[in-house]
């Protein structure tokens, strides 16, 4: 089987993951994310986080939005999945 396929205009590159170790398959996970972050300006945002932004704000300028500091949500978060 060859490696690397064409198919519609992007190329494809078939890894044996058959073959790899969880800890294999968690560097080249890893790897992409990584490379992604590096090159996110390529990446468009899908309309719907614009959306869910633009609620967000509007929430925030009506004074509907409701928060919590960051160790509330860690201690509420640690009794949810004790």
């Amino acid at each position: 089987m060859n490696l690397v396929q064409e198919r519609e205009g992007v190329m494809q590159k078939k890894l044996p993951l058959d073959k790899m170790t969880t800890t294999e398959k968690l560097v080249v996970i890893n790897q992409i994310w990584d490379d992604l972050l590096r090159n996110s300006d390529d990446i468009p945002a899908p309309e719907w986080h614009k959306e869910v932004l633009s609620a967000r704000a509007e929430r925030i300028k009506e004074g509907d939005a409701h928060f919590k500091d960051f160790e509330s949500v860690k201690s509420e978060l640690r009794s949810e999945f004790k």
